[in-house]
């Protein structure tokens, strides 16, 4: 899952906005305009948050994973196999997710 860049990120925040956008293929202005922003600045402000150089309110960050099908907490996930099994989480519908749960509560029995 990972993307190698030539700017990295000064933030996990900026590192985890950026993996997924690529992996979609999804442009940064055309991201910036799906959740609200102004044609004319999308792309640098979604360009800001990819570096460091600014964080979203909590409020930008839930349109953006939104917008990239992916929990909010991807976002802020410090580990990356929980990060990775977070988008596979909400890929499941609601069974599924009861079985995951239930194996995992198993498993740490």
């Amino acid at each position: 899952m990972k993307n190698v860049t030539t700017i990295q990120s000064k933030t996990l925040f900026g590192r985890r906005l950026r993996e997924v956008r690529t992996r979609i293929g999804i442009a940064e202005d055309k991201l910036g305009v799906l959740i609200g922003m102004d044609d004319s600045c999308s792309s640098a402000r979604i360009s800001r948050y990819e570096t460091g150089i600014h964080e979203p309110p909590f409020a930008t960050a839930e349109k953006l994973a939104s917008a990239l099908r992916v929990p909010v907490a991807y976002f802020y996930c410090d580990d990356d196999r929980l990060a990775d099994l977070l988008i596979c989480y909400a890929a499941f519908d609601e069974s599924q997710k009861d079985q995951l749960l239930a194996f995992v509560s198993e498993l740490s029995a």
